[in-house]
């Protein structure tokens, strides 16, 4: 049973690089091996559609958040879980009450602030409200709760502030989990598609997602030229998954969730 299920998980994508080789003649052949495989589609999609911009653009913004989120996460779930200060427990309740919260509930609000910033039709639209992700925060705090008290007053015998604590002990540590949020942060913003639609016009500013959304509604009837899209746009992730499946296995051994 197992194996028909995996089987049946991964058929769509073995179809979507099959058809991406395909010429347009075969595009509806199921057959997941082409008679005639050709590299014509993915030269179409870098020679006539601007879509290493999109690529570019999905990259840079993926990149700065993932950057970003990891260095505010991790302080903040040092903070609340290293640190005792009144209120602390009923900040990470809120904090992590906020996974309740779908994007669409907040996605009206959201756009009203960044249009109230001027920050339309710009990257920092695009990064500034993708920073903050409580999952991120949560998954440290478990983390770092589980880190022996014995380091800390170690370093605090030898002189060591909370900021040196935070920079020379623990951030050390944290490599395998944030390597694995690294990965969670970097596909969640390749993979963005409502927030960049929503708050970006200009065509300069199109993610990868979203190209592909307008890409197939202009190539409809081509459906190669679809598909070999969408397998370029899938490799990063594939690519990420495959690199970094040993750091995503151990953030979940560390983390506490079973």
């Amino acid at each position: 049973m197992g194996t028909v299920l995996g089987l049946l998980t991964i058929f769509p994508l073995l179809w979507m690089v099959s058809g991406a080789f395909k010429p347009e003649d075969e595009i509806w052949n199921m057959s997941l091996l082409p008679s005639s495989p050709t590299l014509d589609n993915f030269i179409y999609v870098f020679t006539e559609v601007p879509f290493l911009r999109y690529m570019f653009n999905s990259f840079f913004v993926s990149a700065v958040v993932t950057v970003a989120a990891l260095l505010f996460h991790s302080m903040a779930a040092y903070a609340l879980a290293r640190l005792k200060f009144r209120g602390r427990e009923t900040i990470f309740m809120v904090i992590f009450s906020t996974l309740l919260v779908s994007l669409p509930v907040v996605l009206i609000p959201t756009f009203v602030v960044v249009r109230t910033l001027g920050l339309l039709d710009s990257y920092a639209g695009l990064i500034i409200p993708m920073i903050f992700n409580a999952f991120g925060i949560f998954l440290l705090r478990q983390f770092y709760l589980g880190l022996p008290d014995e380091l800390e007053e170690a370093a605090m015998i030898d002189g060591a502030g909370y900021w040196r604590i935070f920079w020379n002990v623990v951030l050390p540590l944290s490599k395998p989990i944030l390597s694995a949020l690294a990965v969670f942060f970097f596909l969640a913003n390749w993979n963005s598609f409502i927030w960049p639609l929503t708050i970006t016009a200009n065509p300069d500013l199109r993610v990868v997602q979203v190209g592909i959304a307008t890409f197939q509604q202009q190539y409809a009837a081509n459906w190669n030229y679809v598909l070999a899209a969408a397998t370029v746009a899938a490799a990063p992730t594939l690519l990420m998954f495959f690199f970094f499946q040993k750091q995503i296995v151990a953030s979940i051994k560390t983390s506490g969730i079973k």
